[in-house]
């Protein structure tokens, strides 16, 4: 038995219940708990044991922590210590719908989001009657969380609301990996919540394009394609939406190589488009416009202006300003 189980009391077990937590279950603090004069008593991640349960989990529950202190603490700031271990170690990304969280945006990790925008077909302009609202952000935990001994999860997702926030260091990896999700919140037209840390990383965003978006874009819609034409000759039909995406992300990566900027609105190809998410243009035609795409996403390579790489040194120091920012 570890020696924080003997100074917490008996341990019981968890039950299988995502609501109410019984008496006795091992939890870990998701917010740090203060005294009544502000001061950190124990930090995020602390683990404490319930001591009296609650037939109503919106109730404070009395938790005592290793050295025999007794606080008081809500339901949304506890977590039972299995699925926190299971959360934030063993799965980088936290699956929001299944946390015991009465909502996502209850959570606590989501006070930490710096950043929220718009993304999907409302952002391109390729929205119908029946289109979802997709977000997506980022998000910066504390200092203190991210020297727990559980550490942070690299992103959250909820299906259940269509959102999906990215911690600052993750999106600014893939943003330098030149990633089509990542580059879309840096340009998206439709911005919900934003921060200062935000506007002046938003200010740079250019440092992110460079010619590494021609490896990543065009290998991945060639890839693509050959998958589809085997589907087309073993199934006799594609997935429309699929194709409208791919053309769409190649007339993205041939602007940015001649503009220096991500268009994250299709603007006047928004019909074509949609014409080929609705199936009504011919499998022969798109076929036409996707080689003509790549053609000129080599043409733009070869006079392009940007950079080889992006600035990963500015990226850097952006990260590092960042993180002493919450200390």
């Amino acid at each position: 038995m570890d020696s924080d189980e003997q100074s917490l009391g008996p341990i019981v077990r968890p039950s299988e219940s995502l609501n109410a937590l019984q008496a006795g279950i091992r939890v870990v603090t998701l917010t740090e708990v203060l005294a009544a004069n502000g001061r950190v008593l124990f930090p995020s991640g602390a683990v404490g044991v319930i001591l009296r349960a609650s037939a109503d989990p919106q109730d404070a529950y009395h938790v005592r922590f290793p050295d025999g202190a007794e606080y008081q603490l809500k339901r949304v700031h506890l977590m039972p210590i299995t699925k926190y271990r299971q959360s934030g170690v063993s799965d980088k990304t936290l699956q929001l719908k299944t946390l015991d969280s009465p909502t996502f945006r209850d959570h606590p990790l989501f006070e930490y989001v710096i950043f929220r925008c718009v993304t999907g077909s409302r952002a391109y302009g390729l929205e119908t009657e029946d289109s979802d609202t997709d977000y997506r952000g980022v998000f910066l935990p504390s200092a203190d969380m991210h020297w727990s001994l559980f550490g942070v999860p690299d992103s959250l997702e909820c299906y259940e609301t269509q959102e999906a926030y990215w911690e600052l260091q993750k999106f600014l990896v893939l943003a330098l990996k030149a990633n089509p999700n990542v580059l879309e919140c840096l340009y998206s037209p439709l911005i919900e919540h934003t921060t200062p840390l935000m506007d002046k990383l938003l200010s740079m965003r250019e440092m992110f394009l460079s010619r590494l978006i021609y490896q990543t874009l065009n290998g991945y819609v060639m890839s693509q394609f050959k998958k589809m034409q085997a589907d087309l000759r073993n199934h006799g039909q594609v997935k429309w939406k699929h194709v409208m995406h791919l053309l769409r992300l190649l007339l993205a990566g041939v602007r940015v190589l001649q503009d220096g900027h991500f268009p994250v609105r299709v603007e006047q190809h928004r019909d074509q488009l949609l014409g080929i998410k609705q199936g009504e243009m011919a499998w022969e035609e798109t076929e036409k416009w996707r080689l003509s795409l790549h053609m000129q996403f080599d043409a733009a390579y070869k006079q392009t202006r940007l950079p080889e790489r992006p600035d990963y040194e500015k990226a850097s120091q952006f990260l590092i300003e960042a993180r002493r920012s919450v200390v």
